[in-house]
């Protein structure tokens, strides 16, 4: 007989529900805003909302809404349309110069009841939507003095090691480093250390003084490594935010072009992008600090630094630290945010590699009871005004975050306290574990980029998409009759939780996804021809109507599950080998095979119930 148990009509009014609740968001378009985020806390108050407000009034351009979310700490300005976006935030970076990040955004319009039971746009790719387009440029001279400096401290250890007596070893403007030794005879001896440990540089002996030149080869190679380690490191930063399917490649020499679809908080990313933010831990050099700095007799091993708190005076506090670094941010492995359980302050939880952990070992053995220091290097951007023109420019804020005393030996884990907030230890985690930056890269290009494909190509696909469906559905109203109508029905809610499944899980809409809808759509038409077909026949063999539509179902559901599982395995292959656009692809073939088989097989059953179950008699059904 033809039933349908009512259990069944209560999970289908169930799935209804959802799938409208979780795809209803992807009608509210997105406004396009310009986002401006606090840099190192600064405040984000209703002072700069005047601020804002009066700078974009006077620059004449025509805002939606001025407000401050409360939940990002961040202030958002709606506008109406990306050209407009681009205007404002060219606006306000001179205006607000390096207290605040301003950048491009897409500011939702998703009702607070929706947002609050999770449910969000689904998100679309480059191809459809456009996202944000980031040129970045690698400073190749800075990448050459870090490793020149490290070069330089690789020779301080090797001299040391091999108790040759050495003056100093400094870096030059030219790239040479020159290391001046008590006399000739220990300047041939340091010669002979340096050619046998690192045999890439070139060596000249004059008196007391070795120079070493780094050969232009080398030179070129290091600055090649630096900006392929840089691309490394941004994929990192990128998948760290949970971005799907961004761009990152290099373009010439030095620079790298970032493509990121559809990112809601663009200043988080641009933030992390750029960010060149790491820690160093240094032993604390005994002297009084403030003399050192008035007289500028400093021991040759020190160097100046200045702690984060304020004195009395209401000025940064010096501190000696040894120019050696013990460990870095380079060594790290694994990085995570928490609180202190003493301090109850932010913190961040580090794990070093063996050699870090070895160095650190072997430094808190010798130094227990001794303060070691911790110091926060960060890169930031300025922009200034000069002759009327913008002046990009970077300064290197360095700044002693915690001292403390070696209580007892460690080496590996530890953790490092004396951060403003629990958001900037999170970020220092998230950036520690990403990896550090070769070398700094500064922000020359910013801007929304349209669908790659170009927007003709776009409505295209989405106009091929609709007509595929409208065929169908057209083919089973004159074909089907009946039930046609109820074949219609079950795709209309097949296309409606795809919608809502991919919105639920954060998936990526591409071209290739547009096109996976489609064929999931003809994968669901052919299922429900094999269920018609099947009612068909069973009448052709002189069945009653209700006997024919039940075993209809029953014979078809076998060859429809078995055609779907082995299209469903070629999805989850495509996924799991796939890369871009393949992987949109996948994803959307697998959740339109999941829905469809359930609106095709069980939906629609139930419909086809609804109208010819029960004590009905019939004489005959339309189809």
């Amino acid at each position: 007989m033809l039933t349908y148990p009512r259990w069944k009509y209560v999970v289908f009014l169930i799935v209804l529900l959802l799938s409208t609740l979780y795809a209803l968001p992807n009608i509210f378009p997105q406004d396009p805003s310009v986002q401006v985020t606090a840099n190192r806390g600064a405040p984000v108050d209703e002072a700069l909302r005047t601020r804002v407000s009066d700078s974009l009034k006077a620059a004449g351009i025509a805002v939606k809404q001025v407000e401050i979310d409360g939940k990002k700490g961040n202030l958002l300005v709606r506008l109406g349309n990306p050209d407009l976006q681009v205007k404002a935030a060219d606006a306000l970076r001179p205006q607000l110069g390096s207290d605040y990040i301003v950048a491009l955004n897409l500011a939702s319009t998703v009702p607070d009841w929706l947002e609050k039971i999770g449910a969000r746009p689904m998100q679309m790719g480059l191809d459809l939507q456009g996202g944000v387009h980031f040129l970045m440029q690698v400073d190749q001279k800075a990448a050459l003095e870090k490793r020149l400096d490290a070069t330089a401290e690789d020779m301080r250890m090797l001299l040391r090691d091999n108790r040759v007596s050495y003056e100093s070893v400094d870096r030059r403007p030219d790239n040479s480093i020159v290391a001046t030794l008590k006399d000739p005879a220990a300047a041939e001896a340091a010669r002979g250390v340096i050619a046998k440990n690192l045999p890439l540089l070139q060596m000249q002996v004059l008196g007391n003084t070795l120079t070493v030149q780094t050969p232009q080869s080398e030179l070129q190679r290091i600055a090649t490594e630096a900006i392929e380690q840089n691309v490394g490191t941004l994929r990192n930063r990128v998948n760290a935010l949970g971005v799907a399917e961004p761009i990152i490649q290099r373009q010439g020499s030095d620079r790298v072009v970032v493509q990121l679809p559809g990112v809601q908080d663009t200043a988080q990313a641009k933030r992390i992008l750029g960010a060149t933010a790491t820690l160093e831990y240094r032993a604390v050099v005994e002297g009084n600090a403030y003399d050192a700095v008035q007289t500028g007799n400093i021991p040759a091993e020190a160097r100046v630094y200045y702690r984060k708190e304020k004195g009395a005076d209401g000025k940064p506090i010096p501190i000696l630290l040894n120019k050696r670094v013990i460990a870095s941010g380079d060594q790290l492995v694994g990085a995570t945010s928490g609180y202190d359980q003493q301090s109850g302050s932010p913190s961040v939880s580090v794990r070093l590699n063996s050699a870090g952990g070895q160095r650190m070992f072997q430094f808190t053995t010798e130094n227990v009871g001794k303060p070691m220091a911790v110091v926060f290097i960060e890169r930031l951007p300025e922009v200034r005004i000069v002759d009327g023109k913008e002046v990009r420019t970077t300064r290197v804020n360095e700044e002693v975050i915690s001292v403390a005393t070696i209580n007892g030996v460690f080496s590996k884990d530890f953790q490092t306290t004396g951060l403003d907030s629990s958001k900037e230890a999170a970020d220092l985690a998230l950036l520690l574990r990403s990896g550090s930056l070769a070398a700094p890269m500064d922000f020359v290009d910013e801007r929304t980029v349209g669908p790659s494909l170009g927007k003709e190509n776009v409505e295209r696909g989405t106009t091929a998409v609709m007509y595929s469906f409208a065929f169908a559905l057209i083919f089973f109203l004159v074909y089907y009759r009946m039930f046609g109508v109820i074949t219609s029905i079950a795709l209309l809610l097949n296309l409606l939780m795809v919608i809502a499944v991919m919105s639920m899980f954060g998936a990526t809409l591409s071209l290739p996804g547009l096109a996976g809808i489609a064929l999931t759509v003809g994968m669901s038409v052919d299922a429900n021809v094999l269920i018609n077909e099947r009612i068909r026949e069973e009448l052709r063999l002189g069945l009653p109507p209700q006997t024919a539509i039940a075993t209809g179902y029953d014979r078809a559901s076998g060859t429809i599950a078995d055609a779907n599982i082995t299209a469903l395995l070629a999805g989850i292959a495509l996924f799991a080998f796939g890369t871009g656009p393949i992987k949109g692809f996948a994803v959307t073939l697998i959740v339109g095979i999941l829905t469809s088989m359930y609106t095709a097989v069980s939906v629609s059953r139930g419909f086809a119930t609804l109208i010819y179950g029960g004590r009905r008699k019939l004489k005959s059904i339309w189809i």
